[in-house]
C-alpha cells in the first residue's frame, strides 16, 4: 500500500511542477506568443492602478520612441493618446493586440474602425519591437494614466 501512496504523491507532485512551469512559461511570452495563446477580449493589464508601473510605462513609450508619432500623448502625425476617441476601441486587449499587430492586421483580424481621427498613416506592429507583455502592460497603464477618460 505504502509503494501506491508513494507513487499517487509523485504524481501529484509532478503535475503540480508541470502547473507551475507552465504559469511561469506564460508570464515569459512575447507579446506575439501572448496574443495567439490568448482569446479575443481575454487580455488584461496586471498595472491599472499602478502609478509605479506607469512611470516605468512612460520610460519605455519613450524607448520605444511612440512618441515620434503620438508626441508626448498629445498627438502628431498619429492619434493623441490624451482624447477620447479610440479608433479601435479602448478596453485593454484591443489596446494590446493593435500596439503589437498594428492597424492593418488587427483589421485582419475581425477588428473593426469605431471612431475616426486625422492621422497620416497606418499604427505600424511593434510585436517584435516590445520583447515582453510586461513592458508593453506598462506602457498601457501610462497611456490610461494620462488619458482622462480612461483613469480607473
Amino acid at each position: 500500500m505504502s509503494k501506491i501512496r508513494a507513487l499517487m504523491f509523485a504524481g501529484l507532485t509532478m503535475s503540480g511542477l508541470t502547473a507551475t512551469v507552465g504559469l511561469h512559461a506564460k508570464e515569459q511570452l512575447s507579446p506575439l506568443e501572448r496574443i495567439a495563446a490568448t482569446a479575443k477580449g481575454e487580455l488584461r493589464n496586471p498595472y491599472l492602478n499602478s502609478a509605479s508601473a506607469a512611470e516605468e510605462g512612460h520610460r519605455l513609450y519613450m524607448s520605444f520612441d511612440c512618441s515620434s508619432c503620438h508626441g508626448g500623448g498629445g498627438g502628431g502625425m498619429a492619434a493623441p493618446l490624451t482624447n477620447p476617441i479610440w479608433i479601435y476601441g479602448n478596453d485593454q486587449d484591443t489596446q494590446f493586440r493593435l500596439i503589437v499587430l498594428g492597424s492593418k492586421e488587427l483589421l485582419k483580424q475581425g477588428y473593426v474602425r469605431k471612431g475616426s481621427e486625422a492621422v497620416v498613416g497606418p499604427m505600424p506592429p511593434f510585436g517584435d519591437t516590445i520583447k515582453t507583455g510586461d513592458d508593453l502592460w506598462k506602457v498601457l497603464a501610462w497611456i490610461r494614466s494620462v488619458n482622462s477618460t480612461l483613469k480607473p
